[in-house]
């Protein structure tokens, strides 16, 4: 995203965050892309969206406060978590003064954010589910209703089957109540995996 400010270019580019070291190996690469800028100011969310447990940010030169923190204020508001934003500046020879300085880093990401494609991201656990053989087929709908993947059964000589799946996190209270109602009293549901994240269109 490239904006005129003030006969300024300003370039705002952002791509994915995991871990402070891919926000700064993404940073690097863009000070090599255009080495010629006056500046490349930056800001990172290497976390959920609105984290700040592992930020940075950085004026790159520009007087205090008036890049990076912009940078870093408009993706934390902004819904999206993982993400490195670099704002490049070609100096135009006017002066913004630091509120037009502010504005134009954050206008910059805000116009990059525009065109950016994004992925929720669901928490996973996985659990097993012990239920009489009787119950299986209504048990399996309910965890299609809840998104489970990676479904296993395992049939049993006492006429029960475990049944072990992945299921989003938020979903683990209304399961254990589904096969309560189900099961009418004679099933279980254990958690027996940390948690993991999938991506969920």
């Amino acid at each position: 995203m490239e904006e005129i400010v003030r006969r300024s270019r300003f370039i705002g580019t952002i791509a994915p965050a995991p871990d402070p070291d891919a926000a700064h190996a993404f940073i690097r690469s863009v000070q090599r892309e255009m080495p010629d800028a006056t500046h490349h100011c930056w800001a990172f969310v290497a976390g959920p969206p609105g984290s700040t447990a592992q930020v940075g940010l950085s004026d790159a030169g520009e007087p205090h406060g008036t890049a990076g923190r912009p940078i870093l204020n408009t993706l934390l508001h902004s819904g999206v978590g993982e993400i490195v934003a670099v704002v490049t500046r070609y100096f135009g020879g006017v002066k913004l003064g630091k509120g037009g300085l502010g504005r134009a880093y954050a206008s910059a990401v805000t116009g990059a954010l525009e065109t950016l494609p994004t992925t929720r991201r669901v928490p996973l656990v996985t659990v097993l589910i012990e239920v009489p053989h009787a119950v299986v087929g209504p048990i399996c709908r309910a965890l299609d209703i809840l998104g489970a993947s990676e479904r296993e059964e395992a049939f049993q000589a006492t006429a029960r089957v475990e049944i072990r799946a992945r299921v989003p996190a938020a979903g683990v209270p209304t399961l254990r109540s589904e096969v309560g109602r189900i099961a009418k009293g004679e099933g279980k549901v254990e958690l027996v995996g940390a948690g993991s994240m999938e991506r969920a269109e």
